[in-house]
């Protein structure tokens, strides 16, 4: 007789956890996959969508016993070869599969080195700009490095799941960027414009269909401006934020390409007045 409580069975461990959010990790990118994009004839109607789970136990050539057991987040061991084939089965990018291997508890044998365009100088150039804001974006607008007092202005960003780190994704759903952002709709506008004309580049990645597919999803306004086919190339300007606490920062904003091609960039927001110089010193450091 089992002299466990209810609460007992309840309780999950760190490693229930991060299994669990392996197998739910590993649906998600199945998903968003079609078949044509890794080379598999479409066959026959699907109920749901992406790649089935024998496709990609094809694809990553492991059993599909074993793949299943890995998607409902069974605690089976797991080689660094086989998580390397499924990487690859679901075509995932630098990022997604450095969390795989995270989630795996696993040393990835081939770990993807730090983006060059965020070397140590650069960290230490964002730091030494407070108390400006400053961001280091890629061209899909994940945050890939930030200093302290751009948090007053999009939020904690550790806080944040690491899908959500994406300033496209703040300005269409609820968020702090979203609030403090005045000129919100203009600015929003040109963000579309600015991401399709990158997307040009990207349009058969799966990690660029993905954010798109989940911002339309969760924003009809996104999803309006989309359908306007609008393009535009980045440049500099000016925004304005109301941040709580702080009050009214006039900045104007600057792109520092740190690769040849317009795609990651460091952008500074430095004040367009007095006022605003001031209040900048009130920001966090740290």
């Amino acid at each position: 007789m089992s002299l466990m409580t209810p609460a007992a069975h309840l309780r999950t461990t760190p490693g229930d956890a991060r299994r669990h959010e392996l197998a739910a990790f590993l649906r998600s990118r199945r998903e968003r996959l079609a078949p044509e994009q890794v080379g598999l004839p479409m066959t026959g109607r699907r109920r749901t969508p992406g790649l089935r789970r024998e496709e990609v136990a094809q694809l990553a050539a492991v059993g599909v016993t074993w793949y299943t057991w890995l998607e409902q987040g069974r605690d089976i061991q797991v080689s660094t070869q086989v998580l390397d084939s499924v990487a690859r089965a679901l075509l995932l990018d630098p990022s997604e599969r450095a969390h795989l291997f995270t989630l795996a508890g696993a040393d990835d044998p081939a770990p993807v080195k730090e983006c060059p365009s965020v070397t140590p100088s650069v960290r230490l150039l964002l730091d030494r700009l407070a108390p400006y804001p400053a961001v280091v974006l890629n061209s899909r607008y994940d945050v890939l490095a930030h200093n302290a007092p751009y948090t007053a202005i999009v939020g904690d960003l550790d806080a944040m799941a690491p899908e959500d780190r994406n300033v496209l994704w703040m300005a269409f759903t609820p968020s702090q960027f979203r609030e403090v952002l005045i000129d919100y709709r203009t600015e929003r506008l040109g963000m579309v414009a600015r991401f399709r004309s990158a997307m040009a580049d990207h349009s058969s990645e799966p990690a660029w269909k993905a954010l798109l597919a989940r911002v339309l999803k969760a924003s009809p306004e996104f999803a309006e401006l989309w359908q306007r086919h609008e393009v535009m190339r980045p440049g500099n300007g000016v925004k304005r934020f109301l941040v709580p606490g702080v009050g009214l920062l006039r900045c104007e904003y600057t792109n520092f390409w740190l690769s040849p091609r317009l795609g990651t960039r460091m952008i500074t927001y430095t004040p367009l007045d007095d006022e605003t110089r001031a209040l900048m010193d009130e920001l966090p450091t740290r």
